[in-house]
């Protein structure tokens, strides 16, 4: 990345049943990064989000979208995002939720932070980061599935679950996605692992961590323990050393 130029910037949002939230949520993306091109990976919404993306389309190109037949996992959605960022030579993606959790203000500091780092993380969890709405039981769940993150995956940020990140794409296009495990939130988790094994530096940025404007939260026990199972099978592949890089012959193509 030219770091004296202005960064070819890609906002990835990865959406099912969110057109209430993008309506308002696509203008204050822009309002505070306006250059940023915006990407939205709708999974056959059945609230009319992807009518609704594609009627935006039309009137600005700083918007584009990726249509897919059905909830195919957050996971593969995010890795769609990445593969659509390398594919057209941006330097930097972000990927953020799109119900307003990640409060859009945070965004130019995410991006100031690659500066330093591969990978910039938005975090709950570090000085200056706060959560504002949740009860015990959720702050329990959340902290013991990052602790379990740190401990399987050798990882050191303090907000491992979290999907509010800045990338650079040029790292994570040495990562070989046919390679990942999870489809769904553990997806979070092992991106970062696979970052960490080529090589990414990481920052971590303190936000404030919101609840949904609209709609409802899709995750429930069956992804958390789905995303428990993930995370103990790649702390096995991490022991063995298993690959993570494209093959050279593969990137060569």
């Amino acid at each position: 990345m030219n770091e004296s130029a202005t960064p070819r910037l890609l906002v990835t949002l990865c959406t099912y049943n969110e057109k209430e939230n993008l309506e308002q949520l696509i203008p204050e993306i822009h309002h505070h990064l306006p250059y940023a091109a915006i990407l939205v990976i709708d999974d056959n919404s059945p609230d009319g989000t992807g009518d609704y993306v594609k009627s935006l389309k039309k009137t600005d190109s700083r918007i584009h979208s990726i249509h897919r037949s059905g909830k195919l996992g957050l996971g593969t959605a995010t890795i769609a995002g990445f593969q659509y960022a390398i594919e057209n030579h941006y330097d930097l993606v972000l990927n953020l939720d799109a119900d307003f959790s990640h409060p859009p203000r945070f965004m130019p500091d995410l991006v100031a932070a690659t500066e330093q780092a591969d990978v910039a993380i938005g975090s709950r969890y570090v000085p200056g980061g706060k959560i504002e709405g949740w009860g015990p039981k959720r702050y329990f769940m959340s902290g013991a599935i990052n602790w379990y993150a740190r401990l399987l995956l050798r990882l050191k940020s303090r907000d491992c679950s979290g999907s509010f990140r800045c990338y650079r794409v040029p790292k994570l296009a040495e990562i070989d996605f046919k390679l990942l495990r999870a489809k769904g939130y553990a997806f979070q988790e092992e991106i970062l692992y696979r970052c960490r094994r080529v090589g990414c530096t990481f920052q971590e940025v303190p936000f404030t961590f919101e609840e949904r404007r609209y709609g409802s939260s899709k995750i429930n026990m069956k992804e958390a323990f789905s995303a428990l199972w993930v995370m103990f099978v790649l702390g096995i592949d991490n022991l063995q050393g298993k690959r993570v890089k494209v093959l050279p012959a593969e990137s060569a193509k």
